[in-house]
């Protein structure tokens, strides 16, 4: 068992020099990271509060871990915006548990441990002829952080990717080894659990036939076309983004991703509702260079490498930058993106760039889309931590008419009596964390303030 201590000083960074593109993803390769002298998050907009960080490579050194420590949680990609992942006390990275454990052909399943990144299955799902049925933003991710905040991609008819889940392995507060299923009761509280129930050690995810994509992208598509034809265009492809900068009376950029039959030509049309198909690759903010991005022009490649926004290859750099996201219903989601555009000259200045998603409706009980098919408005600010707190109740309080629920990872205000309100299955879900950690061993200071009000 590893052990590796981290200095501890500030608890959250404020301020800095705005130099990142959108989603810290740079050209950057891998080879070229720098090790940090303290354990911060992805974008460094806070250090982590513990100087205890635990590297077990089984699950034996988990559940030791677990019994001998009063109070712990586990780190994943460090993706998150806010603390959900923080500990005062202790920390457990899964960066040595990041294997495939098996395949089952004819389940259609995969099974492997919580700390391995969407990136690495991908490519070993593709080389053996499956395929996930969606990936985030970013191929970087780690699927126990990934499922435990219920990340997404996007498309009308896709689930985030907690959907995918059959089977969930943890460590419970007594040590133990629980394993659910989906037909265990207590399944869809445990898969989008906010690491509260304890270490996420094996996960078992439904897989799908390996296929192919390909995505080109459209410029300066009108409002007045959005408005009039808003369910067809989130609906045009397998997987679509909006991305807005709200300067303007038009979507800067929207991303269509088509699922297409292998050796098929796809078809875009030049023009798409307004907007004009680009003849160059493009990054989701367009002054930046796009080489770090998945390619486009409607060149046809495996799904590992075109629903993602990003390279595998390209690492995600320390970024200068903050992150929200809202979900509205699906119903509501224009009414919301117009709403949110009434405070476009209080955003813009301080906006990279907002992305527009669209995610199916799922029964697991902390989801985000639980029970609503849902838009998720998603907004990469520049890192000035003063003004984005300031404007995000602001951005609430226009929301607040369609209920939004925000991203468990990302940065909000929503105080905990809406959040209540708005998760039907929040207080059967509180109970069951009793349940099982009535000590709250694996509760931090994010969990107690935002469910338990502590």
């Amino acid at each position: 068992m590893k052990k590796r201590t981290f200095l501890k000083t500030s608890a959250l960074a404020l301020g800095g020099t705005i130099l990142s593109p959108y989603l810290g993803c740079s050209p950057r390769k891998p080879e070229e990271s720098l090790t940090p002298e303290t354990l911060k998050n992805w974008a460094e907009n806070f250090e982590f509060s513990t100087q205890s960080v635990y590297y077990p490579s089984t699950v034996e050194e988990v559940q030791t871990l677990v019994k001998e420590l009063d109070s712990l949680r586990v780190l994943g990609s460090r993706h998150s915006f806010n603390r959900i992942a923080d500990s005062a006390d202790h920390l457990i990275s899964f960066d040595q548990m990041n294997r495939i454990i098996g395949l089952d052909r004819e389940k259609m399943q995969v099974t492997v441990e919580g700390g391995i990144k969407y990136g690495t299955l991908s490519k070993y799902l593709h080389e053996q002829g499956f395929a996930l049925h969606n990936l985030a933003s970013l191929p970087h991710i780690s699927v126990a952080g990934t499922i435990a905040t219920a990340t997404h991609g996007s498309g009308v008819e896709n689930g985030n990717l907690s959907t995918s889940v059959a089977g969930i392995e943890f460590v419970n507060a007594q040590g133990e080894l629980i394993s659910w299923t989906k037909e265990d009761p207590n399944f869809p509280a445990a898969v989008v659990g906010l690491g509260a129930f304890g270490p996420v050690t094996q996960v078992t995810l439904d897989i799908v036939p390996t296929f192919e994509v390909a995505q080109v992208v459209y410029l300066d598509l009108p409002f007045e076309s959005l408005k009039e034809n808003f369910t067809e265009i989130m609906s045009a492809g397998y997987s679509v983004s909006l991305f807005i900068d709200w300067k303007k009376d038009s979507v800067t950029e929207v991303w269509v991703k088509k699922k297409i039959e292998s050796g098929a030509t796809p078809e875009f049309p030049e023009d798409f509702y307004g907007a004009k198909l680009s003849t160059v690759k493009m990054h989701p903010v367009p002054d930046l260079d796009p080489e770090s991005c998945s390619e486009q022009l409607g060149v046809p490649g495996p799904w590992y490498e075109r629903l993602p926004h990003f390279k595998m290859e390209f690492q995600p750099s320390a970024g200068k930058e903050l992150q929200s996201e809202y979900f509205v219903p699906m119903e509501q989601g224009l009414e919301a993106i117009m709403a949110v555009a009434e405070m476009s000259e209080q955003i813009h200045p301080y906006l990279f760039i907002s992305e527009i998603r669209s995610i199916k409706a799922d029964s697991l009980w902390m989801s985000t889309c639980f029970e609503r098919d849902s838009i998720a408005i998603h907004t990469t600010w520049k890192q000035e931590i003063p003004v984005v707190m300031d404007l995000l109740p602001q951005m609430e309080a226009k929301l607040d008419p369609f209920q939004p629920r925000p991203h468990w990872a990302k940065l909000f205000t929503i105080s905990k009596e809406k959040l209540a309100a708005r998760y039907p299955k929040m207080e059967d879900f509180k109970q069951l964390l009793l349940q099982h950690d009535p000590q709250g061993k694996f509760r931090n200071g994010f969990i107690n303030q935002h469910l338990f009000g502590a």
